[in-house]
């Protein structure tokens, strides 16, 4: 199933996202914590791809094992920033045998002291033309509700998002954001900018207090005082931050879907126990056929 045609439910769902492993070594751990969260049957499931494509194999295949053997749609990242034309239509190729039909189209971070000339990519947008050109695919794209870090101000990235639909991208997804008013206050930018695909809010839950530190400089997100004081009241208490995150994360989903927002995408960080209680928690709100 095309994730596209998911989102054109007017039924509240969870997505959730899974990393795959970094080496050969932990692939059985990764495949094992991916099956469980599977196995609450989200309404997708999109499967990372790292830096620089160095797990490009694993993505491929763990986004086949989640929609052939668990029976829940997946979306493959693809990222393009050190690619070639050659290697991004290999791995389209080897997306399409594997029976996947949904790409998230991402630049990739950009690494440190990366050469930037002579690129086949440079932007998101480029890669999804291709996808688009290639065929077959439902396309969608990331945005930054808080501005995305290499733009010069607001206006200029959600310019820049407008090329992404423009160049195929059907749906865009947040980075992580920790206060509702700043996802609603971009959907309205987005908006009168012409954009009106579907926005699906990103929403990361913090179980532990060293993750607000990686979160801040992941994505630049603001982290609103009633967020900080849970971390600054529970953050050295293991077993109680992790149930003050998960019903902070929870919290957050509920106003977005009383808000009208129906479709939420959580950042599950391969923890089948994290995205369980959430779940759990949203049992009667959310179109989940386990809980």
């Amino acid at each position: 199933m095309k994730v596209i045609d998911i989102l054109n439910s007017p039924k509240p769902t969870i997505s959730l996202e899974v990393f795959p492993p970094k080496t050969d070594a932990v692939y059985a751990s990764v495949e094992q914590a991916v099956e469980k969260i599977a196995d609450l049957k989200p309404s997708y499931m999109s499967v990372t791809y790292g830096a620089g494509g160095g797990t490009s194999s694993h993505t491929v295949n763990i986004a086949k094992h989640i929609q052939c053997d668990k029976g829940v749609t997946a979306i493959a990242h693809l990222s393009c920033i050190s690619s070639t034309h050659d290697l991004v239509h290999q791995q389209l190729i080897k997306l399409k045998e594997a029976g996947i039909e949904n790409i998230l189209a991402l630049r990739g971070d950009i690494p440190e002291g990366f050469e930037m000339d002579n690129l086949d990519y440079h932007y998101a947008s480029d890669l999804a033309k291709e996808i688009s050109d290639f065929g077959g695919f439902c396309i969608g794209g990331a945005c930054y509700p808080e501005g995305h870090p290499d733009s010069a101000n607001s206006v200029e990235d959600i310019d820049n998002l407008k090329k992404k639909i423009d160049a195929g991208c059907q749906y865009l997804t947040t980075q992580m954001f920790f206060d509702n008013n700043i996802h609603y206050k971009f959907l309205y930018k987005t908006r009168e900018k012409g954009i009106f695909c579907p926005i699906i809010p990103g929403i990361m839950p913090i179980t532990n207090a060293k993750q607000v530190e990686r979160a801040i400089k992941l994505s630049g997100t603001i982290m609103p005082p009633r967020f900080l004081s849970i971390v600054d009241r529970f953050g050295d208490d293991k077993e109680a931050m992790a149930q003050a995150g998960i019903a902070y994360a929870t919290d957050q989903i509920i106003d977005l879907i009383a808000n009208g927002i129906n479709h939420i995408h959580v950042y599950s960080m391969n923890k089948p126990e994290v995205a369980q209680k959430i779940l759990e928690n949203l049992s009667s709100i959310v179109d989940n056929k386990n809980l």
